[in-house]
């Protein structure tokens, strides 16, 4: 019994020791808290005081910052077919490309292409970039200009067919005429339905999205520095001689390889830009019809309506002068025609007539005998050949 009353004992102690030892950390957390406490506010009324903003840590901060779109898209402006970048500081001229089928080359061509590149490359005397920028084909204007195209072949076609419907309905057609004019309108109608057909057919290429097509161009650039301390006029009219020289002699040595180049012009230069912001955009919109919308003008002005009135009027006469010239020239070939049938049939008596009248007019050579018996034997063969 007295064992176990001193080893309660012994616990008892040990529990109070382990809680005074819980209640001093306790206390000495909150000592430092406090001090924490009360020196940061020590050190804000100091900042206040002296006119100083409460550093924020930088992890709480959020810094925006508003940049021109120019800096974005690293270049000032396109100009005299230069694109002028970094506050003019570097100028680029762009050599558009045409690509060569090489796989189609026998071997000899490929060793003289191969040998041709090697060439250019040897003769580079500065710093150059290949760009390839892939697009997807806009068929629209081919299908404009097909659709131009058939417009011409659909008026030749209405005006053979108004010509053979004359000539089939004329009694004194010939075979050989409705023949030709037969001949005519089925050619007309044949171009006429083929060229429908092209136009139909593409535009359900263009329906496709996944026609895409490669350019392949040559970027030179040319830095001022190279040439001194000059005025921005003449350091541009110098980049510009510089950059065309090199672009001319970059095409020359690519010649030697089959390979056509040219330099793009100010307009070209956006396009290749937009194209290359605008991938997604450019076939929906592209540079030219922003050109031909009139966006760089302040206003726009519609057609007058009267104007429009006689362009359309116009035009209907000039329809209705064709048909009538049409007309008239077949009414005059059919009048010669007939006057062709008349000559063919009488031939035979005008012969006879004419032989006649050469024989009065010689009598006095022939002798009167000779004479009247040649005319009688004319005179008998007309009427055979009447009978």
């Amino acid at each position: 019994m007295t064992n176990s009353g001193g080893a309660e004992a012994l616990n008892l102690v040990l529990y109070i020791m382990i809680g005074v030892f819980f209640i001093l950390l306790i206390a000495l957390a909150f000592v430092v808290v406090n001090m924490q406490l009360k020196k940061k506010t020590e050190n804000d009324e100091k900042s206040k005081k002296e006119g100083n903003t409460p550093i924020v840590p930088k992890s709480k901060t959020k810094n925006f910052t508003i940049n021109s779109i120019f800096d974005f898209m690293e270049f000032d402006k396109i100009e005299d077919n230069m694109i002028i970048q970094k506050n003019g500081t570097r100028y680029v001229m762009v050599v558009e490309c045409q690509g060569i089928n090489y796989d189609l080359m026998s071997q000899e061509e490929k060793v003289a292409v191969e040998e041709g590149f090697i060439q250019f490359l040897n003769t580079l005397a500065y710093p150059i970039q290949l760009y390839v920028q892939t697009r997807k084909i806009n068929l629209e204007n081919s299908l404009n200009s097909y659709k131009a195209e058939v417009d011409k072949i659909e008026r030749e076609y209405s005006r053979a067919r108004t010509r053979y419907q004359a000539i089939a309905s004329n009694p004194d057609s010939t075979d050989e005429q409705k023949k030709q004019a037969l001949y005519a309108f089925t050619k007309q109608k044949n171009l006429y339905e083929y060229g429908k057909d092209i136009i139909y057919t593409t535009e359900r290429m263009s329906l496709n999205k996944n026609i895409l097509n490669k350019k392949y161009y040559v970027i030179i650039p040319y830095y001022p520095d190279e040439i001194g301390d000059y005025s921005k006029d003449e350091i541009r009219d110098r980049a510009f001689q510089e950059l065309y020289t090199r672009a001319q002699s970059i095409i020359s040595t690519l010649s030697v390889s089959s390979v056509v180049g040219r330099v793009l012009s100010s307009t070209e230069l956006v396009d290749l830009l937009y194209v290359a912001y605008n991938r997604e955009d450019s076939e929906t919109y592209g540079v030219d019809k922003a050109i031909k919308a009139g966006y760089d003008e302040l206003y726009s002005t519609g057609q007058d309506f009267m104007e429009k009135k006689i362009k359309i009027l116009n035009d209907q006469i000039n329809q209705e002068a064709l048909s009538l010239a049409a007309s008239k020239v077949d009414e005059v070939r059919s009048e010669k025609q007939k006057e062709y049938e008349r000559t063919v049939e009488t031939k035979d008596d005008i012969i006879n007539n004419l032989a006649q009248l050469i024989i009065n007019e010689n009598q006095s050579m022939l002798g009167r005998d000779v004479a009247e018996r040649a005319k009688e034997k004319i005179r008998k063969e007309q009427k055979q050949n009447v009978q």
